[in-house]
């Protein structure tokens, strides 16, 4: 039976862990705050309690960690990796993910990024983008593995290549809820019906479903229950500002939006579901 290591068992992680755990694979699971790992302690997980040499026995060392160094400094508790392969699955920067390699292989450990597209639900039936980037046999080796959370893991190519698609595509989340709700805010302000305004939108080429999954919640402003939150999608979007000045590109244009989303700071508004970007288009928080 497969013995995985699990870090991290925010909302992402806690669902990737139950996951494994229906599927069969016998867990070990780590939080800084234990008290998240115990729904997958009930589920049968078993607790580490100290970091250093927890991946021994283990097929792989899955993090699910908010960032690069905090993954970075996990790991590093670990001690010798005994060849063991590390998949972080959080979002990080590309040198981020590139360093963290060098720092796996120097506790002798195998490294493949791992980060997904998708949450909660997603990851509880297995439906998870995985996209991979790394060695090509190493890929291959944690397919099966990779298949128990995604149907068809993708490899992107060497290290960092996956970490960059991940950012690009949370920039597009929040790019595109910015203008969505900027949208639906000056419809509103007009008098038009929303649903008159959607049953334009939906057959057009500008129609991208998250559009119809996060209407409701701008509509009632519920952002309650998230599975990714305000403070998450500004986070990565701060990276993805950072990684874009690194390869030269003029990314001036979404200064206003991280400045925006850190009107959030300090309010329930950041713990919300990433939504709640609505509540400050408003021009005030709601």
């Amino acid at each position: 039976m497969t013995t995985i290591a699990l870090l991290g068992t925010g909302l992402l992680g806690e669902a990737i862990g139950c996951r494994l755990l229906h599927r069969g694979v016998t867990l070990r699971v780590w939080n800084r705050s234990a008290e998240k790992c115990e729904p997958l302690l009930k589920q049968g997980a078993a607790l580490i309690e100290n970091l250093a040499g927890a991946a021994k026995g283990c097929q792989a060392v899955i993090t699910v960690l908010r960032d690069g160094p905090v993954s970075a400094e996990v790991i590093a508790q670990l001690g010798d990796l005994d060849a063991v392969c590390c998949l972080p699955m959080g979002t990080m920067g590309i040198s981020e993910s590139r360093q963290l390699e060098l720092q796996v292989q120097a506790q002798q450990g195998v490294y493949l990024e791992a980060p997904v597209l998708g949450s909660k639900p997603e990851a509880l039936k297995g439906t998870l983008l995985v996209m991979a980037g790394g060695s090509a046999e190493v890929f291959q080796q944690q397919l099966p593995l990779l298949r128990l959370l995604s149907e068809a893991p993708k490899w992107m190519g060497a290290t960092g290549s996956a970490a960059a698609s991940k950012l690009a595509l949370n920039q597009l989340i929040a790019s595109l809820t910015h203008g969505y709700s900027l949208a639906l805010r000056l419809v509103q302000a007009s008098g038009l019906e929303v649903e008159s305004f959607m049953e334009v939108l939906r057959p057009s080429a500008l129609y991208a479903p998250t559009v119809d999954k996060k209407l409701e919640r701008m509509l009632t402003h519920d952002f309650t229950n998230p599975n990714f939150s305000t403070a998450l999608m500004r986070k990565d979007l701060q990276l993805f500002v950072r990684e874009a000045g690194l390869a030269g590109l003029n990314a001036e244009a979404l200064a206003g939006l991280v400045e925006l989303l850190t009107r959030a700071e300090g309010t329930p508004l950041d713990a919300a579901d990433y939504s709640a970007l609505h509540a400050l288009t408003a021009g005030s928080l709601l």
